[in-house]
């Protein structure tokens, strides 16, 4: 039995004091007893522990190019020449350079508070556009990278066939990204092994309405459906005004309203972005279920828009966050833009707060957390009796948070720190992966990271 004492813990119910924390071999938490007194010889934690936080929408290579686009290419730039960019840097990238990134890209995920990630893997095939001899070897490296950095992931290989709405023919530059319906369904069973081997799961990214057809769509969740009942979906949805435009041009809906109308979207589902929403939209999508993927640092990056999550959560909706092209990799700057940017929109203050969790920071982690668990589909919902032993633990000395009380030590960690880490100790499945602030991996995969990088951007 391993275990953990903490004086405060954030337990899905609140704060509690005085946590004694135990888990199995498997790293499942079989003991959570507040007002425990500690044990003889149990660790201690050097501060509040809060639980782990999924990352629920990743685009691993992506780091690699992070801060590279901050220039203006066009008299208006927008989410759409970003992607132009972007698709000349994913042209280049190479078996191992994922790798290597996605390496340096998980220890940065676990010294900044994510313990999970969903990895929404688009780039298929060789540099050509030709399946590589083992079909799944890109998705095999970003496995391997989550396995040898200790991070828990679920993997969704993503469906992509069309450019746009009205199945336009792919253009040449996603030429490594395109797969059928039913190359896709076989790439999951490929891989079903090598994920369960890692307690890693599999679902399916459909990535977007234009660049799934109907059809493909149908055929593609009912596939998955009959491998797996209980793996999740995730789809881009509704990130950009001009995507809206365009799926009313060729359907006369609204892309959400499309999805709701024509697939069974429920509890499995992570609709994300879901930016661009009309009030009956945002009511329909809260009510099936689905989880709302919000990416704050992303979405301010490339213009996308701000979602209007007081309205989500007056019809019960789910969320959680993600870093997605990872313009930043920070858990607690995700919440902190999050709020900020509901801040802005509506000129109030602490309006991610609510009537059981008046702390706006609580509040935030707590719902983030939950709605996570729910999209990755993985036993990671908190700090709770089943779920996994996924754990942070702050350090109460940190100048952000000395001699503060719990609840302000996580406002602080949030809204307080300024770009210095007040993360201790990080826990994957009862494995303490990040001590004293540092994986064990750090220095290693910081090099082979800016190798891959300089030499995936070097000029021809």
């Amino acid at each position: 039995m391993n275990e953990l004492f903490a004086a405060n813990a954030l337990l899905p119910t609140g704060w509690a004091r005085n946590v004694l924390l135990q888990w199995d071999e498997a790293g499942r938490l079989c003991t959570v007893a507040p007002d425990a007194v500690v044990p003889q010889g149990t660790p201690v934690a050097p501060g509040p522990v809060l639980p782990g936080m999924p990352n629920l929408h990743s685009h691993a290579f992506q780091r690699a190019f992070a801060g590279l686009t901050e220039y203006r290419g066009e008299s208006q730039d927008s989410f759409w020449s970003w992607r132009n960019l972007m698709y000349r840097f994913a042209a280049r990238i190479t078996p191992e350079s994922l790798e290597a990134i996605a390496t340096w890209l998980y220890v940065e995920m676990l010294e900044a508070g994510y313990t999970s990630v969903c990895e929404f893997h688009y780039v298929h095939h060789d540099q050509d556009g030709t399946p590589y001899a083992d079909d799944a070897t890109l998705s095999e490296a970003l496995l391997r990278a989550a396995r040898n950095a200790g991070m828990g992931i679920t993997l969704l290989p993503v469906l992509y066939q069309t450019s746009g709405f009205g199945a336009k023919p792919p253009r040449a530059d996603q030429a490594r990204f395109i797969r059928s319906t039913d190359n896709m369904l076989s790439l999951l069973e490929r891989l079903t092994p090598a994920a369960q081997a890692q307690g890693a799961v599999l679902g399916l990214a459909p990535h977007s309405l234009r660049a799934v057809p109907p059809d493909s769509l149908a055929a593609a969740v009912q596939g998955l459906t009959a491998l797996n009942p209980e793996a999740p979906i995730h789809i881009h949805i509704a990130e950009q005004t001009q995507e809206v435009d365009d799926c009313i041009a060729w359907s006369g809906l609204r892309p959400v309203q499309w999805l709701l109308e024509h697939a069974p979207v429920d509890e499995r589902w992570c609709l994300v972005h879901a930016t661009h929403m009309t009030p009956q939209e945002y009511a329909d999508a809260a009510r099936t279920g689905a989880v709302a993927g919000i990416c704050p640092t992303t979405e301010a990056n490339l213009g996308d828009g701000i979602f209007d999550m007081p309205l989500w959560l007056q019809h019960g909706g789910r969320w959680g966050v993600g870093s997605d092209s990872h313009a930043c990799v920070n858990a607690a700057e995700e919440l902190l833009m999050l709020e900020y940017g509901q801040r802005l929109s509506l000129r109030q203050r602490n309006v991610l707060a609510n009537a059981a969790q008046p702390e706006v920071a609580t509040a935030m982690t707590l719902q983030a957390v939950a709605g996570g668990s729910q999209a990755a589909g993985r036993a990671i919902g908190g700090i709770a009796v089943g779920q996994q032993a996924d754990l942070v633990a702050l350090n109460a000395q940190h100048v952000a948070l000395r001699d503060l009380p719990a609840h302000s030590m996580l406002s602080a960690h949030v809204f307080g720190s300024h770009r210095t880490s007040a993360i201790d100790s990080v826990w994957v499945a009862g494995q303490r992966r990040i001590a004293a602030g540092r994986h064990a991996l750090h220095d290693g995969a910081a090099h082979a990271f800016v190798t891959a990088r300089s030499a995936t951007i070097a000029p021809d």
